[in-house]
């Protein structure tokens, strides 16, 4: 396993899978645009990147269609769970509540659906082709993001179904933190999508099954408390946790939660997998220095 790891004296915070987002309004499913700033097409003028689909949005009428098929298909598969509901000991799917069937940005979301929104010279249009699934399947090749106290990193791998340790990395791209202006987390449909903005004034539109740990870091500000700065109890407890990791377990951040509560957090490059990237190796602490049970965790102390 050949992991990207940073240069000495750089901080490993996290590591996410990434690509661009997929449309989902029944305008704009399964596709995608790159945008200029007049909303022209670009996707031709963007250096090195192989050839790729090209999409049509689909029409009012074709929409309205589309949607009268949908809503009677959601009717009849209402009622059918309701009549399974009704039977003792029936179980069903469920909804998941992360996503939101309400766009608040319907001109990009709704009635367009770009991913690359760059000028001229501008950083978003120098991201990797690789991260367009319309480009690279997944079941062939894999995009992770790799969040740094300096940097934002894009690495790419072949990927092997069944072989979820086999990663051998290649850097595709990366800028310094200093270049990402914000990140907006975008909810509609599925709740796996973030909006990346440059100072520069472009900015991708990307989606991971791990948002959280792609954003946090590039949301919250890196205040992670230095050991040295911990009570004895406190540090005692935080080493302790990172001992009982990987191996190559890093030295544990601790950031102090809103409830006055201490998060830590492992990363160990060992446990890096092709799907999911860096596992969640995390606990809370309380100030002094306990560790708490589930159980015991306020709501400030979950990670979402």
């Amino acid at each position: 396993m050949s992991v990207w790891l940073p240069e000495a004296g750089e901080t490993l915070i996290a590591r996410a899978p990434v690509k661009f987002a997929t449309g989902a309004a029944t305008r704009v499913k399964g596709m995608r645009w790159f945008r200029d700033t007049e909303r022209n097409d670009i996707k031709g003028e963007l250096a090195g990147w192989p050839e790729g689909p090209t999409y049509t949005a689909r029409s009012t009428g074709d929409t309205a269609a589309r949607n009268t098929v949908k809503g009677a298909a959601m009717a009849a598969g209402v009622a059918i769970m309701g009549l399974l509901s009704s039977q003792s000991g029936s179980v069903g799917p469920g909804r998941s509540d992360k996503g939101s069937d309400t766009s608040q940005d319907r001109p990009d979301e709704v009635e367009d659906f770009p991913v690359m929104w760059a000028a001229p010279g501008t950083l978003a249009r120098t991201l990797p082709w690789q991260l367009d699934p319309a480009r690279v399947s997944e079941k062939e090749y894999r995009t992770h993001a790799v969040i740094t106290d300096r940097r934002l990193v894009i690495v790419g791998f072949p990927y092997v179904k069944g072989n979820e340790q086999q990663i051998d990395d290649t850097v595709l791209w990366e800028t310094p933190r200093s270049t990402i202006d914000r990140v907006e987390l975008r909810d509609f449909k599925t709740g796996n999508d973030a909006k990346i903005a440059f100072f520069d004034g472009s900015w991708c539109r990307v989606s991971s099954v791990k948002r959280e740990r792609l954003t946090r870091y590039l949301i919250e500000p890196l205040d992670f408390i230095p050991l040295e700065s911990l009570t004895p109890a406190q540090r005692a407890t935080a080493e302790s946790f990172a001992a009982a990791q990987a191996a190559d377990a890093r030295p544990p951040l601790v950031k102090r939660n809103p409830c006055g509560c201490y998060r830590i957090e492992v990363v160990a490059p060992s446990t890096i997998r092709a799907s999911f990237g860096h596992s969640g190796l995390n606990t809370v602490m309380d100030a002094n220095g306990t560790e708490l049970k589930l159980t015991q965790y306020h709501p400030e102390d979950f990670l979402t």
